[in-house]
This record gives structure tokens, sequence and C-alpha cells, in this order.
């Protein structure tokens, strides 16, 4: 089966789950054509990534004519499904934060988009994420005649579901795909209850390559790893401050915050102000090997977010055997279970965030070890990546018939 994939930027550092995605519906014979709105210039580090680079079609490589050609030739040759994605954009238009000219711009990539997918033969069209590129996937499915899905991470779709249009990306699709069941619950209150049997879970998955390593030995200083963009959702702020209550308690420990991201400097800053260079370290972006050497040099993952969908980087933590310290918000308590295979609290609490670093940093390995194994056997049941890909490619099929 032909199938293409639309994502806003691709390939991106954070974005390993829907490469591996792709990888997995490939292995299972499906000819996947990798398209992206931009991120032919980014600057990778994962040799991986780099390989997609290669294989996928940008949408504004060629520029603005070139999509404005795309427009009016639609326009010339198809003016009835040009008039219904019109139509369509100026919908989407009516409680979206941006004005119609985004809409209309939308609708020219879409008709760029839509050729690709004939010459492709698509008989699927699948996006990632709710925001613009599933409008831009509907109404390129508008002019082509391409069936189309989406799948839906959080929290941005969730924080402004009306002004994405997000029940009327739900109605014209065939199907949405939720990460978490908390994510089905939140697109059901957005989804006409007759869409309702349109909206699967789908979790993001785990090749076996990636955990399937040696063991690692810890660093002998006692080691937690913050893995993500540094921004305000991630919560590293408020890391940096139950660091600093930690060391003031006497607590030894090591803090890698492995990232990148618009809050860097202001974490730095913070870091500097309470005289903890000694004991945290941002390293910038890293490859994904670099990151899985991180997590497994660590006692735990420390991901203190405000706002979520359900973290890869807490799968991939616990297929590496290692508990992992979160917030009680989103698709997280799915995984991390308190007392079993890691630490939950309050979000923005930060007396109970450094309770719970003490906690890993001070428990007797065996412990550690237990809790870990009990991470593994969880994330391998829920998150393999061959089983995820057959049941989102068994929903591309049935899209079809």
């Amino acid at each position: 089966m032909k199938i293409s994939y639309l994502i806003n930027q691709y390939p991106k550092v954070s974005h390993s789950f829907i490469r591996r995605e792709i990888l997995a519906l490939e292995l299972q014979g499906f000819q996947v054509q990798r398209i992206a709105l931009r991120g032919w210039d980014s600057m990778l580090v994962d040799a991986k990534d780099i390989s997609e680079l290669e294989k996928t079609k940008y949408v504004l490589q060629e520029g603005v004519v070139a999509i404005i050609f795309a427009a009016i030739l639609t326009l010339l040759t198809k003016p009835k499904s040009f008039f219904s994605a019109l139509s369509l954009a100026f919908k989407m238009t009516q409680k979206s934060e941006k004005n119609l000219f985004f809409h209309l711009i939308y609708l020219t990539e879409a008709c760029k988009l839509s050729y690709w997918l004939i010459a492709h033969r698509s008989q699927h069209l699948h996006a990632h994420f709710g925001t613009n590129s599933a409008e831009i996937a509907m109404l390129a499915s508008v002019l082509s005649g391409v069936p189309f899905s989406f799948t839906v991470h959080g929290p941005e779709e969730f924080d402004k579901p009306k002004s994405i249009g997000l029940s009327t990306t739900i109605n014209i699709s065939k199907f949405v795909v939720a990460i978490s069941s908390f994510g089905r619950s939140q697109l059901y209150r957005w989804a006409h209850y007759a869409d309702w049997h349109k909206v699967q879970v789908v979790h993001c998955g785990l090749e076996a390559d990636f955990y399937n390593v040696p063991a690692q030995a810890m660093h002998a200083n006692p080691t937690l790893v913050c893995v993500g963009r540094l921004c305000e959702q991630k919560g590293q702020m408020l890391l940096i401050e139950a660091a600093k209550r930690l060391r003031d308690d006497g607590v030894d420990f090591n803090l890698i915050l492995a990232g990148d991201g618009e809050m860097r400097a202001d974490i730095e800053a913070l870091t500097n102000k309470y005289a903890l260079q000694a004991h945290i370290k941002v390293t910038g972006w890293i490859s994904s090997e670099d990151v899985r050497k991180h997590i497994l040099a660590a006692q735990a993952l420390v991901l203190p977010s405000f706002g979520e969908g359900l973290p890869v980087v807490i799968m991939e933590t616990m297929s590496l055997r290692r508990p992992v310290i979160s917030t009680y918000i989103a698709g997280i308590p799915e995984l991390v279970k308190p007392s079993e295979n890691g630490w939950l609290c309050a979000a923005g609490d930060v007396d109970g965030l450094a309770c719970a670093m003490r906690e890993a940093l001070t428990m007797p390995p065996a412990q550690l070890k237990k809790m870990g194994d009990a991470a593994y056997e969880l994330v391998i049941q829920r998150h393999n990546i061959d089983i995820e890909a057959a049941k989102l490619g068994e929903l591309m099929k049935r899209s079809t018939i």
C-alpha cells in the first residue's frame, strides 16, 4: 500500500518517534512518501535523521512562486475541488487566532501537496500533530480525493482546540490517533459524539535496537538526567530550584540537562545565581546515541513538566531499565507508577520534586534495579513499535475500503 506522511518539520531531533513509525511501516510493506513543509536546512546530528532528510520532499523548498503556481494550476484544472477546499479554508478561519491570509497559504501548500500525492499514487495521507499540518492534510485530501488521518500528541492541540478547528478536522478525517488514553479523552471533548468512533489509541513505539544494549554502570556520583527542549512547559526552572534545595541539604548529585531551547539562557543564569555549576551541566542538542548513554549512566530520568502529551523520552528511559521522576499530568500516569517504576509529584510542586529526586539519588542500587526492571516490563508491553505500527497500518487499510 502506498501512503504519504506530512509533518510540519522533518526530520527533527525531537521527532524520532515519527521516524520509528515510518520505518516500521516500511518493514511491514508500506511504501511511504515523506513530505514536510520545512526542515531541508536543519542542522542534524543523528545519522538516521540525516538519512531521512535525503528521502523527504519539502513543500516550501522551491519558494512562494512554486506554491502559487500549484494553486493556479489546481484552480484551472480542478475548479470544483479547489472551491470546495477554499470554502473549507474560510470555515477554518472563523474561530482561528490566525486571519484568512494564513489559511489561504495553507490552501496553496495543500495544492502542491495534492500533486505529490497523486504522483505517488498515495492511497492514504497521514499527518502528525493536529495543528497546521492537519489542516493542510485535510485540504489536500479534498483536492486530491486521498483519504487522510492525523495523530494528535498534545498539549498544544488541547490548549487551543477551537482555534485550530479540531472538531472540523476530526469530522472530515477517516480517523484520528491519540497517543494515550488521556489524549483520547481530550479528543472526545472536542469531537462530535457521532465522530467518537474515529478516535483510536496508537502508542508511540520503540524499536528493539534502541534498548537492546549492554548494561552500563551508573556514575560514581549519583546522577539524574533531564532530556528535552529547554522551554516553559518542561519545567526545568523548577528543577534548578529543587537542585538548590538538595545542594543546601548536603545531597551529592549531578544533574544533566540534555537538550537546548529558548530558555537555555534563563536556566544557565539561574544555575549561576545559585552557584550550582559544579552540579548541573547543559549539553545542548545531542544525538539519540548520546541521549541513551546519559540515561544509562543515570539513576533516573527527571521531567517536571507542566504540559505534555506522553513524552517519548519517558518510554525510552523505561525501556533502558531506569525509573522516572515526573508529574501527575496528561498521559504520564499511564506509564509511571509511584513506588513501582518511578515517582510522581504534583506539577509545580518544588518540595515534592526535591523529595522525589532525593529518594532516587539515595536509593540502594538493588532497589533502583527492581524499579528499573518493572519500568522495562511495562513499557515493552505497551510501546512495541512493530505492534503499534501494525495497528496504524490496519487503520489506513480500512480507510480505503
